[in-house]
């Protein structure tokens, strides 16, 4: 890879990025997210929109949930469940590891 190719990026776990920032880092429009958040595809969010926060957790999710979306044409439901359950099986790929089995 040379120097040119280098990507670069911001550690994000001290972050926290507004509705309009996940949009952007997603190539979403802020809509998406709205109707995501609302649909409860990032848990119980009990704030105003614009008081909305989110995590680099909830990043990786909603890039998650866009690709399901765009590469199966699967409905916003659909794909947070599948990201549900993908998010589930990293979780106890990380346990079994850990437990050195």
């Amino acid at each position: 890879m040379h120097d040119e190719e280098l990507l670069q990026g911001t550690i994000l776990d001290d972050a926290a990025l507004s509705a309009d920032e996940l949009a952007c880092a997603c190539s979403v429009s802020t809509e998406w997210v709205v109707r995501h958040v609302r649909e409860g595809s990032f848990g119980e969010i009990r704030a105003s929109a614009t008081e909305w926060r989110f995590s680099s957790r909830d990043l990786g999710r909603a890039r998650r949930i866009r690709a399901l979306e765009r590469d199966f044409d699967a409905v916003p439901e659909l794909a947070a469940l599948v990201a549900d359950m993908l998010e589930e099986l990293d979780s106890l790929r990380v346990r079994v590891r850990r437990a050195g089995l």
